[in-house]
């Protein structure tokens, strides 16, 4: 047991406006979990002998969590990049071998070992940001085996690493080309055979899907949905990044823990998110990559009570983004969140993206997973770009 004291606490809590801020306040830890938070001078005589560190007045916030990433894949799409700037259109890079299919074979290509190889780097520049929890996609495969060694390679970070990992099965990400013309097929034969094999192995926590014109409809994810709830497994959506299919009222229908992207969200859609409890999970990072100019409603969620979070999207082609604290800044410079909203969406919002009550706020009983900063006040955390005021990482009470 020890005591953080001499601190400024954002419990980042649902009853406190704002981040909940204590100042001259003290953390009581108790292994992985906090005992008791509050003012220093009020700090019960229960724990009077418990040994004290000085944090020498710095901030203390949750552990920061990224509820939204594709970090494992292979290969690389720089080239692709550079392509577009230099004025080359969608078939000329597919022509080239670019887009998503790149990926899919590069991924391919993988083995387990050079998946999480390549994927720790970035995992790294997370955690280095102070962030203690994370979730992983498989989708750069679309074939069962791949799928499935991209979900043990995430698994395998989270053992390799002082992080938790939460995974989710994404083979609903894409057509590929040997089932250009049997749609149904792969559905049958690799996203829902492949997701029963792989929740049997214990690798998926969470059930996701490409809900757009150019992937797959709100009828097939709602079968996918449909296996999903039988097996036990929460289910969330990418929806609404480029048209209004009605996607995320069809995940809100299955009580989606999550719909993410969100741009050409309706009200329709809103009000069923509400309605069911879904977290809005926006993503800043595609919003620039790919220089869209319709942003996701916030304050049409925000008025309907509908939580937010934010997340990097960190994947290889539309959002090759490894920073949480720029993605806050992001989140108030491009979608006009307040600093206090953006906090929230990498803390508590985030945890109930990813359906974890036990994270994302500091309170007595909760996980001891917290970031100390060398800032004055925590909309430090959204202004600054650039630059990772970080002291430290604290993951189930130990300072790594």
């Amino acid at each position: 047991m020890q005591i953080f004291s001499n601190v400024t606490v954002a419990r980042m809590d649902d009853k406190s406006e704002g981040y909940g801020l204590v100042e001259a306040a003290a953390l009581v830890i108790d292994k992985d979990r906090i005992a008791w938070v509050g003012p220093e001078a009020d700090v019960p005589e229960l724990y009077a002998a418990v040994p004290r560190q000085d944090l020498g007045g710095r901030l203390v916030t949750p552990g920061l969590i990224d509820c939204h990433t594709h970090v494992v894949f292979g290969g690389d799409r720089a080239r692709e990049f550079e392509m577009r700037l230099e004025g080359a259109g969608y078939e000329e890079i597919a022509r080239a071998g670019g887009g998503i299919l790149s990926t899919v074979r590069a991924t391919r290509a993988a083995s387990e070992d050079e998946l999480v190889a390549t994927a720790l780097p970035r995992v790294d520049a997370l955690l280095a940001e102070g962030v203690t929890t994370l979730e992983i996609k498989s989708g750069y495969g679309l074939e069962l085996e791949t799928e499935l060694r991209m979900l043990r390679a995430a698994r395998r970070i989270g053992r390799e690493r002082k992080v938790s990992v939460v995974t989710s099965w994404l083979a609903a990400h894409a057509l590929p080309p040997e089932y250009a013309e049997d749609r149904a097929g792969y559905l049958h034969d690799v996203v829902i055979a492949g997701m029963e094999r792989a929740h049997d192995e214990g690798l998926i926590d969470a059930v996701d899907g490409f809900c757009e014109g150019i992937a797959f409809s709100p009828e097939e994810m709602a079968q996918i949905f449909d296996r999903a709830a039988a097996l036990g497994l929460p289910v969330k959506l990418h929806a609404e990044q480029l048209s209004d299919l009605g996607g995320a009222a069809m995940a809100a229908r299955h009580h989606a823990l999550s719909v993410d992207h969100l741009e050409y969200l309706g009200a329709g859609g809103i009000a069923a998110m509400a309605a069911s409890g879904t977290v809005a999970v926006v993503l800043p990072g595609a919003f620039y990559t790919l220089r869209e100019t319709q942003s996701p409603p916030i304050a049409a969620l925000r008025a309907a009570g509908v939580p937010i979070a934010l997340a990097t999207d960190c994947n290889p082609g539309t959002s090759p983004l490894t920073s949480l604290l720029l993605t806050l800044n992001m989140g108030a410079t491009l979608f006009r969140m307040t600093p206090s909203d953006c906090l929230s969406g990498i803390t508590r919002n985030a945890a109930r993206a990813l359906g974890l009550a036990d994270r994302g706020v500091i309170a007595p009983g909760l996980r001891a997973d917290l970031a100390i900063w060398d800032v004055a006040h925590p909309a430090e955390l959204s202004y600054r770009i650039g630059f990772n005021p970080l002291h430290a990482r604290i993951y189930g009470g130990e300072i790594v």
